[in-house]
C-alpha cells in the first residue's frame, strides 16, 4: 500500500490528479488536504468521496495544524504531490501577498513537514511561466533555460521552485519539479481562459480577449499532465526537472478561441478585445524531451480531440459550473460537508 498526500486537491489539476491515482493504483491511500479558497471546490470529487482509500482534510499548507490533522487521518506518508497554490495571474497582479503566503512561505512548510516525516518522495507541481517569456522564433523553453518570471505569480512560484531544488540539496529530500503548459480539461475554474469562453459562449455573453489575442500558449490535457505527475513520482530522478507540454498544442489565443467558437456553433462577433495585461508575456513553448526520455511519458490527447471533449463536458455539466459562476458551489459544500469537515479537522 502506497499512502498519498495531496495538497490542493479540490481544485482543477489536483481533482483530476486524485481521481486518476485511485483508479490506476488500487494499492494508493490519498488524503487531499486543501484549504477550500475559492478555487478548490469538493463537488469535483463527488464521485470518489465514498472511497475508503480517500480522506479529505480542511487545512491550510501554510497552518502546522493542518499538517497535523493530515498526518492523523492518512497515518504516514511515503509520497507528497504539491498542487496547492494560487494561480491566477490578474489577482497576483492586483494583490501579490496571498501568492506569496501561499505558494512561498506553503511551500516551505510541506518540505519541512515532509523532512520530519521521512516522506521518501516530494513532487513539486510547478509552471512553464518561471521561464518568462519567448520571441515567435526562440527555441522552446527548456529544463536548463533561465528563471525570469515576469508575473508576481510566477515569480512566487518560481521561489517555490527554488526552495524544492535547496531541500534537495542541502537535506537530501528526494524532490522533482514539474512544469506545465497551460491545462485544460474538465472541473476547471470559469476564471481560466478556456472554461470562461466555453461558458460565456454557451450563454451568448462577449468573450473577453487581452489586447490583439496572438499570445501564443502551448495547449496541455490535464489527463496527460496528470500522467506525467504520476510519472514523475513513481520514477522520476530525484532533483529532477520535468517540462510537460501538450501534442501539438501550441496556438495563439485568438486563434484557439475561433475554433472553439466553431465548435460551439457561435459567432465571432461575441469576441471582444479589451486591454491588454500588465506585463503579458508573449509566448510559451514546452520542449518536454527530457520527460519522454527519463519518464518514458507522452501526452496522448490531440488538441483538438481534446477540446472537443471539453466543450461536451461543459455542455453536460451545466449546473457545476453554473453554481461556480453564481457562488452557490461555496454554500453546497459548506452544507452538505460541514459535518465531514469538521469531524476530518478534529473540530466540532
Amino acid at each position: 500500500m502506497t499512502r498519498w498526500l495531496v495538497t490542493g486537491g479540490a481544485g482543477f489539476i489536483g481533482s483530476n490528479f486524485v481521481r486518476l491515482l485511485l483508479r490506476e493504483r488500487p494499492d494508493a491511500t490519498v488524503v487531499n488536504l486543501d484549504a477550500l479558497t475559492y478555487a478548490g471546490n469538493l463537488e469535483n470529487l463527488r464521485d470518489v468521496e465514498q472511497d475508503l482509500r480517500y480522506r479529505f482534510v480542511r487545512g491550510d499548507i501554510a497552518d502546522p495544524l493542518a499538517w497535523e490533522a493530515a498526518a492523523l487521518q492518512g497515518g504516514g506518508f511515503d509520497v507528497l504531490v504539491h498542487f496547492a497554490a494560487e494561480t491566477h495571474v490578474d489577482r497576483s497582479i492586483g494583490d501579490p501577498f496571498p501568492f506569496l503566503r501561499t505558494n512561498v512561505l506553503g511551500t516551505q512548510a510541506m518540505l519541512d513537514f515532509a523532512r520530519r516525516n521521512g516522506i521518501a518522495r516530494f513532487v513539486q507541481v510547478g509552471t512553464d511561466e518561471v521561464y518568462g517569456t519567448l520571441g515567435p522564433d526562440e527555441p522552446s523553453f527548456r529544463t536548463d533555460s533561465p528563471i525570469l518570471p515576469n508575473s508576481p505569480y510566477a515569480a512566487s512560484k518560481a521561489s517555490a521552485d527554488l526552495l524544492v531544488r535547496a531541500a534537495a540539496r542541502t537535506h537530501g529530500l528526494e524532490a522533482v519539479i514539474t512544469r506545465c503548459s497551460n491545462n485544460y480539461g474538465p472541473f476547471q475554474f470559469p476564471e481560466k481562459f478556456l472554461p470562461l469562453m466555453i461558458t460565456n459562449a454557451m450563454s451568448d455573453q462577449s468573450l473577453p480577449v487581452y489586447g490583439d489575442g496572438m499570445q501564443v500558449r502551448d495547449w496541455l490535457h490535464v489527463d496527460d499532465h496528470n500522467r506525467a505527475i504520476l510519472a514523475a513520482a513513481e520514477r522520476g530522478r530525484p532533483g529532477g526537472v520535468y517540462n510537460i507540454g501538450g501534442h501539438d498544442g501550441e496556438r495563439p489565443n485568438l486563434v484557439l478561441l475561433k475554433e472553439l467558437l466553431a465548435i460551439l456553433g457561435k459567432p465571432e462577433s461575441l469576441i471582444r478585445h479589451v486591454e491588454d495585461r500588465k506585463g503579458h508575456d508573449r509566448r510559451y513553448s514546452i520542449d518536454a524531451s527530457v520527460a519522454r526520455a527519463e519518464l518514458g511519458w507522452a501526452p496522448q490527447v490531440r488538441l483538438e480531440d481534446g477540446l472537443r471533449a471539453t466543450v461536451e463536458w461543459y455542455k453536460s455539466n451545466e449546473g457545476w459550473w453554473r453554481r461556480v459562476k453564481s457562488g452557490a458551489y461555496r454554500e453546497y459544500y459548506e452544507t452538505m460537508y460541514s459535518g465531514r469537515l469538521r469531524d476530518a479537522e478534529g473540530r466540532r
